[in-house]
């Protein structure tokens, strides 16, 4: 069905010396590059437009599965592992990034990183960004089709809320972009908004650091209080981490201004954090990005570009919830104590506020707006090999997920798409049209929205074929 002929250098089947080391090369959690992991039957690594339209058409006549991978950060490895016959269409050598500045707006494709995005931009001006995450190696199509969060959220939105045309290539293999798809397939693939910002020239980033055996539960309770307040210039991560038996929750902050004006807006509100000018620094907003990599104040924004490297993969498991109300000093407490007992969990807590609290949310199909004080991600790895390891670690993500329950949102317990966690719900790929595993998991990704979403890919994909254990059914064939 696949042959090495058809496009030299662009497919790779098992029989190929190299198929191992491009499966690998996009593969960040180790828990899906073991030898008992499904494999595809090939790996179609599109170079043009054609390639992505051939490798549709040819795997739909031969009812084989397709899983899409841009950068390979999906954190359940659901575009590149599957239980049924499937191959792997692998974007990331459509990688082009043509920065218009006069007209504010970015052509990219899919393939491209978010590094190179920023690095692009950057190279064409010194005041033009776009909001989207803070992880260089992220890949641009998995990021925005499932909403792109990132620290400009507060003042601009998400990336899905600022992109103002697509391209795709649908079931049939014909090309769509916006006009002739329409509006409602442009809804649920994620645009809408403008694309234009301005910057200044210099923004200010901090990392203020807190013990739990000093101040921190303080400081973070006040934090869920004043960060979703705070200026919409202003984006202030929580982050708990262990460290030597004890809990260090860094208070990781990024201003659209200079520190003069940053300081005392900080210390009018959250006087309890103590930013001061020595816990500042101020650089072009590109070089912010390696800072939220942390990576060191000089390194060049070359490092934003991808190699050809494999990534040093780790077994992991991510989670995520979303808070309304803030989570009392008492049970912060617990929290830390729960941590320092597993040793190798951290938290992030991004702050909602700004932006996010005036888009509805059925603009896009990502529903989770106002009301929600912050959205946390839960983050377990380990470097051990074995069953009984991931066990015993996966016990450690799921049991701690459990004892947050109180805390967090609730009918639905919501969830963001972008931290992939299968345990919330998911339908096997055999069984992919089933509307009952799928509402498992629909109104915690997609709240009201889920309908809309039925009645489009119904539309444009009737026969299902883009479809993984996480994805939208039709409603044709519901069981």
């Amino acid at each position: 069905k696949f042959s090495n002929a058809t496009v030299p250098q662009a497919i790779y089947t098992p029989e190929n010396a190299s198929y191992t080391s491009i499966l690998n090369l996009h593969i960040h959690n180790k828990r899906y590059k073991t030898q008992s992991m499904p494999k595809p039957l090939a790996i179609i690594t599109a170079q043009s437009e054609n390639h992505v339209q051939t490798t549709v058409t040819c795997a739909r006549s031969n009812d084989i599965q397709i899983r899409i991978r841009s950068g390979g950060h999906d954190y359940e490895g659901l575009s590149y592992v599957s239980d049924v016959p499937y191959v792997i269409l692998d974007m990331f050598p459509l990688q082009s990034v043509d920065v218009d500045i006069e007209s504010s707006t970015t052509w990219v494709q899919a393939g491209a990183t978010l590094g190179q995005l920023y690095y692009q931009i950057a190279k064409k001006s010194n005041v033009h960004a776009f909001p989207a995450g803070v992880c260089p190696t992220v890949g641009i199509g998995g990021h925005f089709s499932s909403g792109g969060y990132g620290n400009l959220m507060r003042k601009y939105g998400l990336s899905i809320d600022n992109i103002i045309d697509a391209k795709l290539v649908n079931a049939n293999g014909f090309v769509q972009d916006r006009k002739s798809m329409g509006e409602d397939l442009f809804w649920a693939i994620r645009g809408g908004g403008g694309a234009s910002f301005g910057y200044p020239p210099q923004v200010t980033v901090f990392n203020v650091k807190k013990a739990v055996k000093e101040d921190a539960t303080d400081v973070a309770y006040k934090w869920q209080l004043v960060a979703p307040k705070l200026d919409r210039d202003l984006f202030v991560r929580a982050q708990a981490d262990v460290v030597n038996g004890t809990v260090i929750v860094s208070f990781i902050g990024q201003f659209l201004g200079p520190i003069e004006r940053l300081v005392p807006l900080v210390n009018e509100v959250f006087l309890e954090l103590g930013l001061k000018q020595s816990d500042c620094k101020e650089m072009p907003w590109v070089h912010s990005t390696t800072f939220w990599s942390n990576l060191p104040n000089d390194t060049s924004i070359e490092t934003l570009l991808p190699t050809s490297k494999e990534p040093t993969a780790m077994y992991f498991k991510s989670k995520s919830d979303y808070v309304k109300t803030p989570i009392p000093k008492t049970a912060l407490k617990d929290i830390w104590d729960l941590m320092t007992k597993y040793n190798n969990i951290w938290m992030q807590w991004n702050p909602y506020g700004g932006r996010m609290e005036e888009i509805s949310p059925a603009a896009t199909p990502f529903p989770h707006r106002k009301g929600n004080l912050f959205l946390i991600q839960y983050y377990v790895s380990w470097t051990e090999d074995g069953v009984e390891a991931n066990n015993r670690y996966m016990n450690y993500s799921r049991s701690f997920y459990e004892f947050m329950t109180p805390f967090v949102s609730r009918s639905p317990r919501e969830a963001f798409m972008n931290y992939r966690d299968i345990d919330i719900g998911a339908k096997h790929p055999s069984n992919s049209r089933s509307l009952k595993e799928a509402s498992i998991y629909r109104v915690k990704f997609f709240k009201e929205n889920f309908d809309r979403l039925v009645r489009v890919k119904t539309s444009v994909d009737p026969s299902n074929f883009f479809t993984h254990e996480q994805s939208i059914p039709p409603t044709s064939g519901y069981f």
